[in-house]
């Protein structure tokens, strides 16, 4: 049966003392909360890890890298690996978020080693995909996102799905000022899935955790959450107010 998860991507944002106060904030609002096995994530910058890690103890929180290195070691200055994230109390990494596939320009192929990587070390990885303002408007979208997915993740046996969460970004959708309606997330979480179980099993696209990364707010999360094939959300901009990220965790309980 897939969990059902809510992961806040702080992004760059958060100096040491906003980070300690932030989980110390959401720890305290979520204590007394039926979570009744919903998982809630943080993603802190690299710098900021290890203290969230000491603060997340004796707590409901699991905390989340933002990305990481397909290399173990060696001369690639600014960069981490698994073993340095596991090496601090870290077992969870996000792979391919928006930002470094567009910003940093990570293809399909790096991900796949970084997939790779994440599967070698025995870590759960959140994989992110999804497609432009450009692929959707064009009709475009579906292909887009099967391309992303056939060659970063479908090279791998079934076995390692168990360390995989899917996470959708309609790109076009975060901070473009266009929207996108529950239906369409649910659509395109359904095509998802569908194309899990005719490249693998039905039974490992029905325990695939797939969850929503389009500006989920504490105004549309429990819309969003009650659709049939989303099974959470990565929460950009509210997951950094205790208060709103609480109100989404809230939402899909």
């Amino acid at each position: 049966m897939r969990k059902q998860i809510v992961a806040g991507n702080w992004k760059m944002n958060n100096d040491d003392a906003e980070s300690k106060l932030l989980v110390k904030q959401i720890k305290k609002s979520i204590k007394r909360l039926p979570l009744r096995g919903t998982r809630v994530l943080v993603a802190p910058t690299f710098v900021n890890l290890k203290t969230v890690v000491k603060k997340s103890k004796k707590s409901k929180i699991e905390v989340v890298a933002q990305n990481m290195h397909q290399e173990t070691n060696g001369a690639f200055t600014g960069e981490v690996s698994a073993k340095m994230l596991k090496s601090i109390g870290v077992e969870t990494v996000l792979i391919g978020h928006s930002e470094r596939r567009t910003l940093f320009g990570e293809t399909n192929a790096v991900l796949a080693s970084k997939v790779d990587a994440a599967i070698a070390n025995k870590m759960e990885l959140i994989f992110c995909f999804g497609e432009q303002l450009e692929d959707r408007k064009s009709g475009k979208h579906f292909d887009v996102v099967k391309q992303q997915l056939q060659e970063g993740l479908f090279h791998l046996e079934s076995a390692s799905w168990n360390q995989i969460v899917l996470a959708y970004e309609p790109v076009w959708a975060i901070g473009t000022g266009e929207t996108a309606s529950p239906e369409q997330a649910q659509e395109m979480h359904a095509f998802v899935r569908n194309l899990l179980e005719e490249t693998y099993t039905t039974a490992l696209a029905q325990n695939t955790s797939i969850l929503y990364g389009g500006s989920v707010k504490p105004s549309n999360a429990k819309e969003i959450f009650s659709k049939e094939d989303v099974d959470g959300g990565l929460i950009g901009g509210a997951a950094l107010q205790a208060q709103d990220f609480t109100a989404i965790i809230k939402a899909i309980l």
